[in-house]
Order: C-alpha cells, then structure tokens, then sequence
C-alpha cells in the first residue's frame, strides 16, 4: 500500500514537475523576447515628411555636431526630391534618416547650402546623408535604407556620396569606391573635414546586402 502510493505520488510528482519545466521554459523565453524587444525594438524606414523636420534635426545634431545644417537645408530637399528622403521609425520616434537625390555629375553641394532647384542636367544620385542613432546601429537597418535608396537611384548610372568620419569600409560593402579627386572636389570636400572622400558606385540592379 505504502509502496503503490509511493510509487502513484512519485508518477503525479514526475508529471508536476514535467509541466512545470514545461512552462517555465515558455515563461523563462516570453521573458527574454520581451527585455530584448526593450531593449532591441523594432524599427522601419518610411517617407520623410515635413513633421518629421523637427525630429530629424534632433538626430543630425547628435550624429553631426561638427558638420551642422540648417533646418532650411532639409526641408528644402524634401520639397524638391521627396523620394528620395526617409526616416527611420520605431515607435512613433525618429531614430535615423536619409537624404538623396539626382545632382549634375561630380558635383556635391557644400555644407549647409541650398540647392534652389535640381537642375535638369543631374544625371547622377547622390546620398547627402544617412545618419542612424547608436542605439539603433549594427542591426542592418542602413543596409536596409540604402537599398531604398538604390531603388530610387537605379534611374541613374551612378550613385555618389561624400564619407566622412572614416567610414569608406562600410561604403565599400555596398560598392562605393573613390572617386574623382582633383583639386575642384578637393576644395569642395574642405567643409565637411579632413577625412572626407568622394565616392561613386555603378548602379546595377542588386548592390545593398542586407
């Protein structure tokens, strides 16, 4: 008698812990996808749009306090190329950006200018900037953006675009080498600092690996 119920308490006991193994697994892992969807959340790429400005200028004051632009300078570019600026979005806050569009060939605007129109003689694209915030770094989502931005650029035979900071091996995973480099895109590559590079990539139909 003792026996049977020990040997019935010890099946129910196996049983018991069994499912609390079960379910504490399940816990243990809805836990972690939730600190990690805290600490890691998701975020996307859309259109820029003019509410947006306010919130774009936050992230390019933090990633470019060196090369300042005016608020003027990105509400223009919206205005005049649309499709060719975004914002990445994670939770209703603006966390990163992107601003492209056509420019006559080897001939990048200056810092903190105005373009006034696109001329019609701008027969290549050109990626002003893309600027994501660190805590949203390393996830792939530039790669994602600049995809964007190739799909826009596949119009034109070349996407150009002035790196700084010493970022020429993270261009080059997308295709982008040196470019011209002649005394004219020297001067115009003064304002935005000593490490500045032109670069230029032959667009084809898949260049951004994500």
């Amino acid at each position: 008698m003792t026996h049977s119920n020990r040997s019935c308490h010890w099946r129910f006991t196996s049983l018991i812990i069994f499912v609390t193994d079960h379910h504490l697994v399940i816990l243990l892992i809805w836990h972690e996808t939730t600190l990690n969807a805290k600490m890691h959340p998701t975020a996307s790429w859309r259109p820029m749009y003019n509410h947006d400005l306010s919130a774009v200028m936050l992230v390019a004051e933090e990633i470019h306090p060196g090369l300042p632009e005016g608020a003027s300078v990105f509400a223009e570019r919206v205005e005049l190329f649309p499709e060719g600026c975004f914002v990445l979005e994670s939770r209703q806050e603006i966390c990163g950006y992107i601003i492209s569009h056509p420019i006559p060939r080897h001939c990048p605007p200056a810092l903190d200018t105005l373009l006034v129109e696109i001329p019609p003689t701008a027969d290549h694209y050109y990626i002003h900037d893309l600027a994501i915030l660190p805590s949203f770094q390393g996830r792939g989502l530039a790669a994602e953006g600049i995809k964007k931005v190739f799909d826009v650029a596949r119009n034109y035979r070349t996407t150009c675009l002035i790196s700084v900071y010493g970022t020429l091996a993270f261009w080059r995973r997308f295709g982008f080498e040196p470019g011209m480099d002649d005394a004219d895109m020297s001067a115009k590559l003064r304002g935005y600092g000593n490490d500045a590079m032109y670069l230029e990539c032959q667009n084809t139909i898949e260049q951004a690996p994500v």
